[in-house]
């Protein structure tokens, strides 16, 4: 099934389901309370001011596309070891992968943030749920909370990829290795990254030795020293336009994928942008491309959309959809 995760803890969509999810815990507790003003004043706080209760943690929400509603969450708490709070899928949405998408998500940005383990309890009588834990390799921990009921678990992750922006030198140094890789990597699996194909090589290496220098440039390397994503900033040096950029290259190569490198590496490139002065983002990609849902998550908005724009690798003309974000100030 077809489902959307985005963080957004401003949803609002999302107080009705934390809601939900402590009306139904209180139930199953056997401390059933009528409404939310008969909610414990800390899990009432949630429901109603989830945006400063949860400012530290990442809230991702679960919608399926065919409804646009939101049908789950999930809240990743931070710390030493991240905790999974809160999983909650609407009752008429359950059967569909939701909860599953959740979790995984929550696993990919805890790995790719360099966790080593994630946390997480559940009430013993919640069989679906702990057998759901247990599949993606969860298993019992030392109790951290004694309260009668509750199961402990922990799920060791592998090594995460590290992400760094390139000096110049980095970048002419990675340039014939492991970011022409890359990008040839991207036009094999067909993305429309400004070359045809077959993708050769030594033009990769020189487009990339071309860009030191030229733009900012951030890479991902995965446990083994291996370059496994990319984005560039580009800025314009026009007078009018110093506020604002262009992201362009976002690469991940198709072994990692799954691990949010992407929105890893989108979020670096526009906390530098914002750290430096710029305003405005913009880019373009593919329309209908599986980037679209990756910008879209992240806050971009589409501006247009333009037919015959830039040739796939096979040749044959594709539309391509034009987005901007604004930076805060």
């Amino acid at each position: 099934m077809n489902v959307l995760i985005e963080e957004n803890a401003a949803h609002p969509g999302l107080p009705a389901l934390l809601t939900a999810y402590h009306l139904a815990t209180e139930a199953e507790k056997g401390a059933a309370v009528t409404g939310p003003a008969g909610l414990p004043p800390a899990r009432r706080a949630e429901a109603e001011d989830p945006v400063t209760v949860f400012a530290a943690d990442t809230v991702l929400l679960a919608t399926v596309p065919e409804t646009g509603r939101a049908a789950g969450c999930l809240v990743l708490k931070a710390g030493a070891v991240p905790e999974v709070k809160r999983v909650w899928v609407e009752p008429e949405a359950r059967g569909r992968g939701l909860a599953g998408a959740l979790m995984g998500e929550a696993l990919r940005r805890a790995a790719a943030a360099g966790a080593a383990s994630v946390r997480l309890t559940v009430w013993e009588w919640r069989q679906g749920p702990l057998a759901l834990y247990r599949k993606l390799g969860f298993e019992p921990a030392a109790s951290w909370d004694d309260r009668p009921g509750l199961v402990c678990l922990e799920k060791p992750l592998a090594p995460g990829d590290r992400i760094e922006r390139l000096t110049p030198e980095a970048v002419r140094a990675h340039a014939p290795g492991g970011l022409a890789a890359l990008l040839v990597d991207a036009v094999e699996g067909g993305a429309s990254v400004g070359f045809l194909a077959p993708p050769d090589p030594a033009e990769a290496a020189a487009w990339w030795a071309r860009a030191a220098g030229t733009r900012d440039v951030w890479a991902a390397f995965g446990p083994d020293g291996t370059v496994t994503g990319a984005v560039t900033l580009l800025r314009t040096d026009t007078a009018n336009g110093r506020h604002r950029g262009e992201i362009a290259r976002l690469l991940v190569h198709r072994a990692a994928r799954g691990r949010a490198l992407g929105r890893r590496l989108l979020a670096a490139a526009e906390a530098h942008a914002a750290a430096t002065g710029l305003t405005l983002l913009v880019l373009d990609t593919q329309t209908d491309s599986p980037a679209e849902r990756l910008y879209r998550g992240a806050g971009w908005i589409p501006a247009g959309t333009i037919p015959e724009y830039a040739a796939d690798p096979e040749g044959t003309l594709r539309a391509t959809t034009l987005y901007y974000k604004l930076l805060a100030a």
